[in-house]
C-alpha cells in the first residue's frame, strides 16, 4: 500500500518523528523538492511549446508548467499553494506501507527543519535540497556543498536560474536535424556534385 501526506512546514519534523514512532516507518528512502515556477526562460530556441497563438518568438509566460495564455502554473493534483514543495519517503519495511510525506515552503528563500535528528538518512538528501534548491534546513549538522564547489554561487535546479548551456546547445527535447552518414550529402560528394 502506498500513502501520500501533506503536512504544514512548521509540522515536518513532528511528522517525521510520528512516523518512525509511532507508524514503524524506519526506513529513510529519500527527501528531494519540486520547484512548481514556471522558467522564466521558457524552453528556449523557440520550443513550439513556448509559443502563444500567432507569435514568432518565445514567450515568458506558456514556460514549463505555465497554464496556456495565463501566465500562471498548474501544479495539478499533486502540487500545493506554493512555488517550492518539500518531499520526503518513509517506509515500513515488516508491514510493507511506505509513506511520502509533503509539506509547501513558502518565499524564495524557504527553511524547515531538519530531518537529521529523527533519520539521520537524511543528511545528504537534506545537503543537496540545500544546494540545488536553495532550502535551507534549520539544525543541518553540516550544511555544507556536496555535488557543486564551495564558490558556487546561486542553485541550479531552480526555474529562475538560468542555465547557460541551454543558450550554447538547445535543450533535449529541441531536435538537431542532422543528416545520416550515407545520405544525400555523402552521396553527392561522392559524385563531385554541390550537395546544395
Amino acid at each position: 500500500m502506498d500513502v501520500w501526506v501533506r503536512v504544514t512546514a512548521e509540522s515536518w519534523v513532528e511528522a517525521g518523528r510520528v512516523l518512525r514512532d509511532r507508524c514503524a516507518m524506519t526506513y529513510f528512502n529519500f527527501l528531494s523538492a519540486v520547484d512548481w515556477m514556471p522558467s522564466p526562460y521558457g524552453r528556449d530556441m523557440d520550443a513550439q511549446v513556448d509559443l502563444s497563438p500567432g507569435e514568432s518568438g518565445g514567450s515568458d509566460a506558456e514556460a514549463d508548467g505555465a497554464a496556456p495564455g495565463t501566465g500562471t502554473f498548474d501544479t495539478g493534483v499533486a502540487g500545493g499553494v506554493a512555488r517550492f514543495q518539500l518531499l520526503a519517503r518513509v517506509h515500513d519495511p515488516v508491514g510493507h506501507l511506505g509513506i511520502t510525506v509533503k509539506a509547501d515552503l513558502t518565499g524564495d528563500a524557504p527553511e524547515v527543519d531538519s530531518w537529521t535528528g529523527v533519520y539521520p538518512g537524511a543528511n545528504w538528501h537534506e545537503r543537496e535540497a540545500w544546494e540545488m534548491f536553495g532550502i535551507s534546513f534549520q539544525g543541518h549538522p553540516n550544511q555544507v556543498h556536496i555535488y557543486l564547489p564551495s564558490h558556487f554561487e546561486g542553485n541550479p535546479l531552480r526555474k529562475d536560474y538560468p542555465l547557460l548551456a541551454r543558450r550554447v546547445k538547445p535543450w533535449p527535447g529541441i531536435v538537431d536535424v542532422e543528416l545520416m552518414p550515407g545520405g544525400d550529402e555523402d552521396d553527392a560528394a561522392e559524385d563531385g556534385e554541390d550537395a546544395s
